[in-house]
């Protein structure tokens, strides 16, 4: 389970282990207190030449484990949502990927995006706004994942 927190990455990557990660009062499954450190998990993230350690906790009454996320990011991805937009949205209307990133990434998501778009709304979707509501619905735009 993912807990997404308001952080700077800026800071994990400066404090490492150290960092103040404030722990979940509850288990998000089965509302128990008894939750307790588990760890840390490497996360890569865009800018950062290595990965960040992510606070893990766990609770022993259903065996769930939590990890704590920054908020702004899809599950599995490395660049922030916004990003992803942005990318996709100067391509749409300039017809030219913007200079950051990789180029290969930014195709993945822009094809994805259009599959997406279609499955869930079909032909001729303007597909920011298809962005848009994908994401209101929970759905990640850019994924190719089923």
């Amino acid at each position: 389970m993912i807990i997404l927190v308001c952080v700077k990455l800026n800071n994990i990557f400066k404090h490492g282990r150290n960092f103040n990660w404030i722990k979940p009062q509850r288990c998000p499954r089965c509302n128990s207190v008894r939750v307790w450190g588990h760890g840390f998990i490497l996360a890569y993230f865009d800018g950062f030449a290595q990965g960040l350690l992510l606070r893990r906790y766990r609770c022993p009454d259903c065996k769930c484990i939590i990890r704590m996320k920054p908020k702004g990011y899809f599950p599995r991805f490395q660049t922030p949502i916004h990003i992803i937009r942005c990318c996709l949205k100067r391509r749409l209307t300039s017809g030219k990927w913007p200079g950051r990133g990789s180029k290969s990434r930014q195709r993945h998501w822009l094809w994805a995006l259009k599959r997406n778009a279609f499955v869930f709304f079909g032909l001729n979707q303007d597909l920011m706004a298809a962005f848009d509501q994908l994401q209101q619905k929970g759905q990640i735009p850019v994924s190719r994942a089923v």
